[in-house]
């Protein structure tokens, strides 16, 4: 059986994998950490056939923890990332679990370890995917747009992105809120998340996507959801998916 250690910093979904992978009965979980500093201690002197570990981290990232492990173990990244660095993952033969984990994948993944233990998969060059991985996920010159266009019939209005406060979907359209007006344009939430400047949107569920720069107040909420309300005129409340509440709050500063 496979001896595991899990590295997240997110307190809940350690545990919802720790769950999840001692349901499967086909690996040993000798310990699990929400801190890379103690996760490097321990691994130090107790290696580990196999690490599930997260990749955006305080003090130490998962990259930077990875490399300071000798021998280097073969890796699962648990990861929220859902653009750029997938293809890296891929090509390079190497698994990721995109959070929220689901049963599905963590079978694939296992599975696919078990196949380079036994010899019918090559294991991956863990170096060249780590460079490719950071070329990928750390800001890069990218010129963003400054406006959308909205089209009414025949007339087409632009509108300034700093004015809008947040994006949504609403009966198989989506929208650009300001403080005057909601805006029907032509690009979905998903194609507006790869469109934008991430450091100014960010998707807080799925069908919406807000200007952290209109962001007034955030509170926790049931099911470990979280309520952010907007800083305009009728201080509108969003709800913010389980999924996507870390990522907000390291947005904010959190």
């Amino acid at each position: 059986m496979l001896r595991a250690f899990l590295v997240d910093d997110e307190l809940l979904a350690l545990k919802r994998l720790t769950r999840m992978l001692s349901a499967t009965e086909r690996v040993e979980i000798v310990g699990s950490t929400t801190d890379p500093v103690d996760a490097e201690a321990f691994l130090t002197l107790q290696p580990c056939d196999l690490l599930f570990l997260d990749i955006e981290m305080p003090v130490l990232n998962g990259f930077d923890l990875l490399a300071r492990l000798d021998p280097q173990p073969l890796v699962i990244f648990t990861t929220a990332y859902s653009q750029y660095a997938l293809q890296a993952f891929e090509t390079n033969s190497i698994d990721y679990l995109l959070k929220p984990i689901e049963p599905a994948q963590l079978d694939r993944a296992l599975n696919k370890i078990e196949r380079i233990r036994g010899g019918g998969e090559h294991a991956p060059d863990l170096q060249a995917l780590i460079t490719q991985l950071r070329s990928a996920i750390e800001p890069r010159d990218v010129k963003y747009p400054d406006r959308v266009s909205s089209r009414t019939g025949e007339r087409i209005e632009f509108v300034e992105l700093n004015r809008i406060t947040h994006f949504y979907a609403s009966d198989k359209l989506t929208f650009a809120a300001t403080s005057a007006k909601s805006h029907a344009i032509d690009l979905t939430i998903a194609e507006l998340e790869q469109k934008l400047d991430p450091r100014k949107f960010v998707r807080i569920h799925r069908g919406t996507l807000v200007n952290v720069d209109y962001v007034h107040e955030l509170h926790s909420w049931f099911g470990g959801k979280m309520l952010l309300r907007l800083k305009d005129e009728k201080k509108t409340e969003l709800a913010v998916s389980r999924d996507r509440a870390k990522e907000i709050k390291e947005r904010l500063g959190l």
